[in-house]
């Protein structure tokens, strides 16, 4: 662990503050610590669920030399999310993980708009409510996401401490994700890294966008891309994430010239592809195709893989891409 030393009791995280996080806030350390969203750092923190020497911190509260962070995680409840009998394609399955190639259209969690449906609906259904408590109680075993109109493979905690494992192997990068992209444009290199800051779009809340390195709400987005074929105008990429941030491929590649094909907010007017075959975009051509993490129990590491769908292959193949 390279930031701070975590130590576990069975009610609550100690987080150890290190010389590089002095000055960072409380709400971003937590996110990167616990591999949590920052509402969620920020909820337990206003709740007075997290302490420094007994006192309870704030949200913009700035760590010092010294600090030891005490999170009290609230004690398993049932989920206000609902669980519903909704069919899964689930690649792997035991005690302590599940993995599962999501579809096109299906959120991961609830959110204004979206209440029903959802993967964590259909998780807590299929798992009989067995889900890690960390990312409370609309996000059960949920530790890293995929876009609604990205299809492919995303990974569950069903226990707290395999989410605390999985967490800590998304923040040190062992945890790798690589995904299939039909970009727009022809790649200029064969191969390259975008490494560009995003933050919230600063006026249009849903959106994200490149940001300053000088932008307090900045982090670092790291993605890796590889070009498989051209045709067309379209290249078949590999991309895969050093990071992940909120949108990181779509916002990276579009950042480039090369947005992703059939991308509603990043990908600018259709192109006259998209325009002779609607039928065929339910969503971005972005799919999640591998995911390697390290047991958290065996301490093995697998490496699952999930095909592209049908209509992403459809479409490769109409491109002349495949």
């Amino acid at each position: 662990m390279k930031n701070g030393k975590r130590t576990m009791r069975t009610d609550d995280v100690i987080i150890k503050v290190n010389e590089e996080n002095i000055g960072t806030r409380a709400d971003i350390f937590m996110c990167g610590e616990l591999g949590i969203t920052r509402s969620a750092a920020q909820k337990l923190l206003e709740g007075g669920a997290v302490t420094v020497s007994g006192a309870a911190v704030q949200k913009n509260y700035k760590l010092r030399a010294g600090d030891s962070l005490t999170v009290s995680f609230p004690e398993t409840r049932e989920p206000d999310a609902e669980p519903e009998d909704i069919p899964l394609d689930v690649v792997y399955e035991d005690a302590d993980v599940i993995v599962v190639n999501k579809p096109a259209g299906m959120v991961v969690h609830p959110a204004p708009g979206h209440e029903h449906g959802t993967l964590v609906s259909a998780l807590l259904w299929h798992c009989r409510g067995s889900l890690s408590s960390i990312n409370g109680v609309l996000r059960p075993g949920i530790v890293h996401r995929i876009d609604r109109d990205t299809t492919g493979l995303i990974a569950a905690a069903k226990n707290d401490a395999a989410h605390l494992s999985l967490a800590e192997q998304l923040k040190d990068h062992t945890m790798r994700r690589r995904y299939s992209a039909i970009l727009v444009g022809r790649l200029r290199e064969e191969e390259g890294t975008v490494d560009r800051p995003i933050a919230r779009h600063p006026s249009d809340r849903k959106k994200m966008a490149i940001a300053k390195e000088s932008d307090p709400a900045a982090r670092r987005a790291v993605t890796h891309y590889r070009s498989l074929a051209f045709s067309e105008g379209f290249t078949l990429a590999e991309c895969a994430l050093e990071t992940g941030r909120t949108h990181q491929i779509r916002v990276h590649m579009s950042s480039i010239g090369h947005p992703v094909l059939g991308d509603p907010v990043y990908g600018g007017d259709r192109t006259l592809f998209q325009r002779r075959h609607p039928a065929l975009f339910t969503g971005q051509m972005l799919h999640a195709k591998e995911l390697t993490f390290i047991h958290p129990t065996s301490g093995e590491e697998m490496t699952f893989r999930a095909g592209e769908p049908e209509n992403f292959l459809r479409c490769a193949a109409l491109i002349g891409l495949i």
